[in-house]
């Protein structure tokens, strides 16, 4: 497979000995505009890798922060189509970070798996987490994309046996996903002794790089991640600022600074 701005992304953090700094936020959310200007103030709050949200109707992986940011993207009238168009206005003025779409399979079946691999591409997306594709389906989405030059990234969780987790790296590219905690987003902070030791047996089986997510809420949270992962994961605390603010300027202002925050913690982190 062809290099991606997440393998150059990854290479360019190991050199610099810092875990990279994920953040996730949802398409459309609260609506076009405001998600586009949040997007692209992201990087310079310190984001290294961001993760997109496909908005569905039925996100069962999902907790209710996200789920809620799903309905309010859908409300404003966000679709596949639109968000695609977010990430190539986010290229206009970006060509360097990479870009994650994540979400469910129903929507891309519906747009046509080839015109989307095709579209994605030319809009400028890095790689893919959809959450609803088991490694026995890779030859409906995982496959072709690996072809189009798109990351596919596989989630693996506490309770993935070393068999199943041998089925999972099999195609998997870009890096690893580990949900630390069994449940949906936005659960209670994970514990960094369980997670390092589930990465300690990951690590036997891939060289990919391997990023933690799932109840990371603060700067402190997110530096103990950075001391055993390649990446933290940060998406509920992120979509729980755009909930609360009175304003979109306040939104997009509130949630770039909790960015900053945990960009900060993450970046106190040095592993050379």
């Amino acid at each position: 497979m062809i290099e991606t701005r997440i393998d150059r992304r990854f290479a360019a953090l190991a050199k610099e000995g810092r875990s990279a700094f994920i953040t996730f936020v949802m398409s459309g959310d609260p609506d076009h505009e405001t998600a586009l200007k949040l997007i692209k103030g992201l990087p310079g709050a310190g984001a290294d890798i961001i993760e997109v949200g496909m908005p569905f109707t039925d996100p069962m992986a999902d907790g209710p922060a996200i789920q809620q940011a799903g309905l309010r993207a859908l409300a404003s009238g966000t679709t596949l189509k639109s968000t695609l168009r977010l990430i190539r206005e986010f290229r206009e003025t970006d060509n360097e970070t990479p870009i994650v779409l994540m979400g469910y399979f129903n929507p891309i079946y519906s747009y046509g798996v080839e015109q989307f691999l095709k579209d994605g591409k030319e809009a400028g997306i890095d790689g893919l987490i959809i959450v609803d594709l088991p490694s026995e389906e890779d030859d409906e989405l995982c496959l072709p994309a690996i072809k189009a030059g798109i990351n596919f990234i596989r989630l693996a969780t506490p309770t993935t046996d070393d068999k199943r987790l041998s089925t999972i790296l099999k195609n998997t590219s870009g890096f690893l996903y580990y949900v630390s905690i069994a449940g949906t987003t936005g659960a209670a902070a994970p514990e960094p002794r369980d997670v390092a030791a589930s990465l300690e047996r990951i690590r036997k089986a891939t060289t990919l790089p391997i990023a933690v997510g799932f109840g990371i809420r603060t700067g402190e949270q997110a530096a103990e991640i950075a001391k055993i992962a390649d990446g933290a994961v940060v998406g509920t605390a992120l979509i729980d600022r755009i909930a609360a603010a009175k304003s979109k300027d306040e939104a997009v202002a509130s949630t770039l600074e909790l960015a900053a925050e945990l960009s900060a913690g993450i970046r106190s982190v040095t592993k050379n």
